[in-house]
């Protein structure tokens, strides 16, 4: 199992991103969330086997909302992501 915490940078508020993520991670064994961050920015942590979270993100980074990211950072989380499915917070 892998836990990571990524964020988003570029044109990624206010165009439906964060349920673009929600919907694509119905298509893979991960739990999570994702929300957007006071400086623009969309922060997602997510959880699940290695092979379907690099999938997961995979396919984030090459779906319909690709273009609106300029920049992806990730980090590895010693916790792991504690999320029932795959939610979008609001906090």
């Amino acid at each position: 199992m892998i836990s990571l915490q990524v964020f988003y940078e570029g044109n990624v508020q206010g165009v439906g991103f964060r349920w673009s993520l929600r919907h694509t991670a119905k298509g893979f064994d991960v739990t999570g969330w994702v929300r957007n961050l006071p400086d623009g920015r969309v922060e997602l942590q997510v959880v699940g086997e290695e092979n379907e979270v690099r999938a997961f993100l995979d396919s984030v980074a090459q779906g319909e909302l690709h273009g609106l990211i300029h920049k992806q950072t990730e980090n590895r989380l010693e916790k792991p992501v504690t999320a029932r499915g795959f939610e979008i917070r609001y906090d």
